[in-house]
């Protein structure tokens, strides 16, 4: 692996009673793809917030680019390069393409000393239209609604949107969720180029096509603990799903690929 860009150690975050997070670790080099896998209730979500400045572990600590990472909030996270792709978007449906991408930090016209302001929308939709086409993405007209795009078009003005303003990090929660085959191809197109610009991605996912189409390297969680961590091209799809439904675990064991002994719980 690569000089870690992100490096996570024995995070823990519980909820009263419930550990969702236990005592996770991994790194992350750049340039690489990195698959974060689980059922649902693994703990995937809950860990990428952590990361992202959403939720606060009780144990453990980050570190990004060498130093040690205390995200108070999402904006501290994004400050620092870490941006995160839900899988509601956070597009807002009844603006164009280039005042999504801008979303938040628009770019503005100032007149009178600042006394008055209004939105450089030219500025925005210019630079806007470059950065989609160096990603080689294609839209009709910028300033259409994005509540009339495909699913597979707002996710490539989401990751656009990250790499405008100069991620060194993503982290992407089942992007290709609920897309066409097509669409879903496009989507782990875009991953790639990610990847060959040398920007990372963390890509949140339970589908595992996509896992072996675009990954590097991966963790398997489970109940809220890893219990696996594998080079993709090393495993294979029956040895993942036997990870995801706790069947097998190597952090149990501590022999990795060996089978969980009877008596452990299911």
């Amino acid at each position: 692996m690569t000089e870690a860009l992100l490096s996570v150690r024995n995070i823990t975050k519980r909820f009263g009673g419930l550990v969702a997070v236990n005592a996770v670790s991994f790194e992350i080099g750049r340039g690489e793809v990195f698959g974060l896998l689980g059922d649902n209730a693994a703990g995937k979500s809950t860990l990428i917030k952590c990361i992202s400045g959403v939720h606060h572990a009780e144990e453990g600590e980050i570190f990004f680019e060498g130093k040690q990472a205390q995200f108070a909030h999402p904006i501290d996270a994004r400050r620092h390069g870490v941006e995160t792709i839900y899988q509601d978007l956070a597009l807002a449906n009844n603006l164009d393409v280039g005042a999504n991408i801008f979303l938040g930090r628009e770019v503005k016209k100032r007149y009178f000393g600042g006394l008055i302001q209004t939105l450089d929308n030219k500025t925005m939709l210019r630079e806007s239209r470059q950065t989609l086409d160096a990603l080689q993405i294609q839209f009709p007209t910028l300033t259409q609604p994005i509540e009339t795009l495909s699913g597979g078009q707002r996710q490539a003005v989401a990751i656009a949107r990250a790499v405008y303003w100069e991620a060194k990090l993503v982290i992407m929660d089942e992007p290709t969720n609920n897309l066409g085959v097509p669409e879903q191809k496009k989507v782990l197109e875009l991953i790639r180029r990610l990847r060959d610009q040398g920007v990372p991605v963390i890509l949140i996912t339970h589908i595992l096509p996509d896992v072996f189409a675009v990954t590097d390297r991966l963790i398997v969680m489970h109940r809220g603990r890893k219990v696996a961590e594998k080079v993709t091209a090393e495993t294979n799809a029956e040895e993942l799903v036997q990870y995801m439904v706790g069947a097998r675990d190597d952090a149990h064991t501590g022999v990795p690929g060996r089978q969980r002994e009877a008596s452990a719980p299911p």
